[in-house]
Formats: C-alpha cells, structure tokens, sequence
C-alpha cells in the first residue's frame, strides 16, 4: 500500500467515524404514542358491544335464524364505530403539548395526560416542550483578519409558546438551526483568529443572544449555544505551535537571567559582609564542613588549616607593604 491509498483510506475512515458520531448524535423526534393500550381496549369493547347489539336485534326480529343470519353483517359493520371511538381518546406525555386544529383553524392546546380529538374535524399536533437538542454542522467561515476555519457547535433551546412555534413558523426545528448557523458565521467573521481562540464564552453568549432575539416572535427560548470544535489549517496550526514554544522558551529564558541576577546580588551581600566580619570565612568554613558531612559518598580533606591561611596572609601583608630594619653603622 503506498502513500496515497493509505491517505484515500485514513480519509475513508475519518468520514465514516464521523457520520457514525453525527448519527448518535441525532435526537429523537417525533410523538411518543402513549394511547395504543387504552385505544385498543376503547375498540375491543365497542366492537363487542356493535357486535352483541347487532345479534340482539337480529335475534328479536327474526329468532335464532335471524341472529344467524345478521352475524356476519353486524361483524363487519360494526368495524366503523369501534375504529371511529378509538380514534377519538388520544394521551399526551407530561413533556407534550396537543395543538388542536378544528377544520383548519386553531381551537386549542390540550395536554398533558388523556384528551379527546374528534376524527375528521380535528387534528391533534404533538409538540415537546422539554429542553432540546441540535447540532450545528461545520461552518465555513472567515475570520476579520483572513484566516478560515471551521467551526461547529450545538444549540439547547425549548418551546415557550405552542401555539405561536406550530402557527407563526413551518418547523421550527429547522428555523432555529438555520438561524444559528447564519448567526454563528456573522458573529465569528467580525473577530480575529486570537478572539475567536481567547473569547469563546462571549462568542457564545453573543450567538444566544441573537438567536434570542429572533426566535422569540416563533414562542422559543435559546438556552444556550456552545462551539464544540474549531478548526483550522494544518500550516497555521503549526505556526501556532512554534509561536507558542518560542513564548515559553522566551519565558524561561526570562526567569533564568532573573534568578541569576537575584543570586549575583546575594552572593555581593555575603561576600560584603564575610570582608567585614573577620570569624565570617571560619564560620563559613564549618557549615560546609557540616553539610557535606552528611553525604557518606563524599570525603574533604582540608591540606591546610583556615588559621595558618590567615596567618600566612598577614605576613605576607606586612612584607609587601612594610619596611625591613636596617642595622646602623657606627
């Protein structure tokens, strides 16, 4: 395998990584239908009932042959009037509210728990009001100073209103994830590149606040907006690292001289005071004595005591600058 179908596969692997994590990501949609029990016994006992009323009445009219007889019509007519009843007792979740549209005109909001829609005049749309869920793909974008990158992010909202999100706006759903990512490309193109890396929350809170602003004429409150990931160019990312190891080099390099400097004026101050204290040398001398003792690895030896050290250099003071007896001559 050369290098270029290792590339062709590494991308390979990369793209189905990636849907497989956009499909988990998905949220779930749709109504939760909670009412399939409660209807199927609602049609069980009114098609025994149309059943049993079918043969009543066909057994007072015309006797046991008569009930005989009636028996297949009353089983298949009374087919309607059980599924017709078991259409009308719906159940909403606590999470759901039911918009109810009587001849194509709003009449009200029902839920939660059991409701009745009558069948032909109205119809029931199921809306969560929980906090949801979506993600905002990569945006291409470019930033004020000309660098591109892409950015993705997630958007937590929830739906105030039901009425106004199901009347005022044809999905919302898709509405608010549009307007997000027009909202994101407009608040990142007017920031630098180091902006966009350093101010992360603000971006955040400026998103959320335009796409407030908006989705509150369609009954929708914005939560919250977070960038997930930004991505940049791989030349760029690399400029990036050496700039920031070159600043951290530059820092250490910083605090090196300082504590070099720090330990130069030190050591002036104890050399100032040793010349000034003439036991300083000697008291010097014992507490190196002392910590290297301490080491069994280590072994001084001293060829020549500190005191005939002082005393050789205070001979050799008086004959460098004092001057020698002369005998005189009678």
């Amino acid at each position: 395998m050369n290098m270029e179908q290792f590339k062709q596969v590494k991308e390979l692997a990369q793209t189905g990584l990636e849907e497989r994590r956009k499909h988990l990501a998905q949220p779930s949609t749709g109504h939760v239908s909670l009412g399939k029990p409660l209807r199927t016994v609602i049609f069980t006992v009114t098609w025994a009932l149309f059943l049993g009323l079918g043969l009543l009445v066909g057994g007072v009219v015309a006797g046991p042959l008569g009930a005989s007889l009636v028996f297949p019509v009353s089983l298949f007519v009374s087919l309607f009037p059980a599924w017709w009843a078991s259409r009308i007792c719906r159940v909403a979740a606590q999470w759901e509210r039911a918009v109810i549209l009587r001849l194509g005109r709003f009449h009200s909001i029902k839920g939660p728990g059991v409701l009745f829609v009558f069948p032909v005049m109205d119809t029931a749309l199921f809306v969560d009001t929980r906090l949801l869920t979506l993600d905002i793909p990569h945006q291409q974008v470019i930033t004020r100073d000309n660098v591109p990158v892409a950015v993705d992010g997630v958007i937590f909202f929830m739906v105030k209103d039901t009425e106004r999100a199901v009347v005022t706006v044809q999905d919302y759903r898709y509405a608010i994830s549009q307007y997000a990512q027009a909202a994101l490309r407009d608040v990142i193109g007017s920031m630098t590149l180091d902006e966009l890396l350093s101010e992360r929350d603000q971006i955040q809170s400026r998103i959320a606040q335009a796409v407030e602003e908006r989705s509150m004429a369609w009954g929708i409150h914005v939560d919250s907006i977070r960038l997930l990931d930004i991505d940049m160019p791989e030349d760029l990312k690399r400029m990036m690292s050496r700039q920031a190891s070159a600043e951290r080099e530059k820092r250490a390099t910083i605090t090196k001289a300082e504590g070099d400097k720090e330990a130069a004026v030190n050591l002036a101050a104890a050399a100032t005071t040793m010349a000034l204290s003439p036991g300083a040398m000697q008291l010097r001398t014992l507490q190196s004595l002392d910590g290297l003792g301490s080491s069994p690895s280590n072994t001084v030896v001293f060829a020549v005591p500190t005191d005939v050290l002082e005393l050789v250099r205070g001979l050799a003071q008086k004959t460098l600058h004092g001057k020698p007896d002369v005998p005189s001559q009678s």
